[in-house]
């Protein structure tokens, strides 16, 4: 087989092959033996007509229509593999020649990856949330935890949001009695923002006798909702003394310095976990700001169906599938998809943004890291690295394998150059943003290693026909 590739522009190549008559034959030998198997001919059994005698019942062409859509999608695979063509969607096939004698012929015209640019790249501001626990945020903490334990003493003055009021309520639609909303003696907390704001509207400033009745838009339904609230008691929240005594009840600290900095030290210990990939994930969402162009989209929606089978396998580990999903909802498919659409674009846009990177900083996947990654993929496999080389290279994955290694390089060339500071401003240690080790995963289940949760998936590009039979 012979292919030659020629650039056409819109993001498109024609990819030129030639398959010698000899080894086209093979298909079309091939595709008898399969239409013998579906057809019956007085005195042969089925499957053991000779292609002689089919050729002369069925014609020739019969053969090779059928090795044409057999075999073609083979030979353009090849053509893709051969040319490293990082295709994004379906070819428009024209066969040129060979549909009834000779060599077969055939032009394919491919939507590949556009390659974006990109400018600043390497002296962004990366802003992440401080790695170290604030005084702000474990007094935050802490005063949720004597939220907790707080009682309750009753008050006489209007209630505020945070109080908790004794109430009757009676809520009705067309003056029918709403289940949920008529109810004697029900402790609420003003500011709580239950089934409409204008409950707490009228609750601020009311006082224990009052009687409240005011209307609502129904959150759910057409219609008017007609309340009316008696108050029979505001009470306040006191909070327990932040002292020894506090900390022996609402922990197993004998301190109140040991619960506090118990506090600290976890919630520093979580930021510090995620500095790392929060500032990665923030420099490559850095980086997709950069590209100033229309997303293609067919990128956008082979991220959306990567992420939808994604959904699927993950529902089919915990013993259900998507379909059972969606009709236990009420949803359906096609609202899955616009809901995943706003953030398959954003990924499409890290994805591009990062190959521009690398392109304009001449990074490539060759050597180290290649041979990196097929040594760990090998033994998590059980297989050898060169074997999986040769499988690699011959399914096509190696494009993509190349492609993701390099936009790795990419995110780690940025990321490298980039200022990271916190919310205020202050430069963030270095040591505390140490990169996780990537994950290798079998190519053909979810990728490999993803960056950032920002993964772009590749089109089945073996799924060709020739536009004869689209169009019949």
């Amino acid at each position: 087989m012979e292919t030659t590739l020629e650039h056409l522009d819109g993001d498109r190549v024609r990819l030129t092959v030639a398959v010698a008559e000899d080894e086209f034959d093979v298909a079309v030998d091939a595709a008898f033996r399969k239409i013998a198997r579906e057809v019956r001919l007085p005195g042969f059994r089925p499957g053991k007509a000779p292609r002689k005698i089919l050729e002369a019942r069925l014609g020739k062409t019969t053969g090779r229509q059928e090795a044409l859509h057999d075999a073609l999608p083979d030979y353009y695979s090849r053509a893709l593999v051969e040319h490293d063509v990082d295709a994004i969607d379906s070819p428009e096939i024209e066969i040129t020649g060979g549909q009834e004698t000779g060599s077969l012929t055939f032009d394919a015209v491919v939507p590949v990856r556009p390659r974006a640019t990109v400018a600043g790249h390497g002296s962004l501001r990366i802003e992440i949330p401080a790695p170290e626990a604030t005084d702000e945020d474990v007094q935050q903490q802490l005063d949720a935890l004597r939220r907790q334990h707080a009682t309750l003493e009753s008050v006489e003055r209007p209630a505020d949001d945070g109080d908790q009021v004794t109430i009757d309520i009676d809520g009705r639609l067309d003056d029918e009695p709403v289940e949920g909303l008529t109810t004697s003696g029900y402790l609420y907390e003003v500011g709580a923002g239950a089934v409409v704001p204008e409950i707490d509207e009228n609750l601020r400033g009311a006082s224990a006798g009052d009687v409240l009745e005011f209307e609502a838009d129904h959150p759910e339904e057409d219609g008017t909702l007609a309340f009316r609230i008696a108050v029979s008691e505001v009470q306040a929240r006191v909070l327990p003394e932040p002292d020894d005594d506090f900390a022996a009840q609402a922990s197993e600290f004998d301190t109140f310095a040991e619960l506090e900095a118990d506090i600290r030290e976890r919630m520093t210990g979580l930021r510090r976990s995620q500095a790392g990939m929060m500032a990665r994930e923030r420099t490559a969402q850095a980086v997709a700001g950069l590209v100033d162009m229309d997303i293609p989209p067919t990128l956008v929606e082979v991220e959306v169906d990567n992420r939808i089978n994604d959904m699927a396998m993950r529902m089919r580990a915990q013993g259900f599938d998507l379909p059972t999903y969606l009709e236990a909802t009420g949803g359906d498919l096609e609202s899955v998809r616009d809901e995943l659409r706003e953030g398959a674009e954003a990924s499409a846009r890290v994805d591009l943004g990062l190959r521009a990177v690398a392109e304009a900083e001449g990074l490539e996947a060759d050597g180290e890291p290649l041979e990196k990654y097929l040594m760990l993929l090998a033994a998590q496999v059980g297989g050898e690295a060169e074997d999986l080389r040769t499988a690699l290279t011959e399914s096509g994955r190696m494009l993509e394998i190349r492609a993701d290694l390099r936009k790795q390089a990419a995110l780690d060339w940025v990321f490298e150059r980039a200022e990271i500071v916190d919310e205020k401003g202050n430069p963030v240690d270095r040591s505390l943003l140490e990169s996780p080790e990537p994950e290798i995963v079998v190519p053909g289940d979810s990728g490999p290693i993803p960056i950032a949760d920002n993964e772009v998936g590749e089109t089945d590009s073996s799924a060709a026909k020739p536009v004869d039979e689209e169009e019949e």
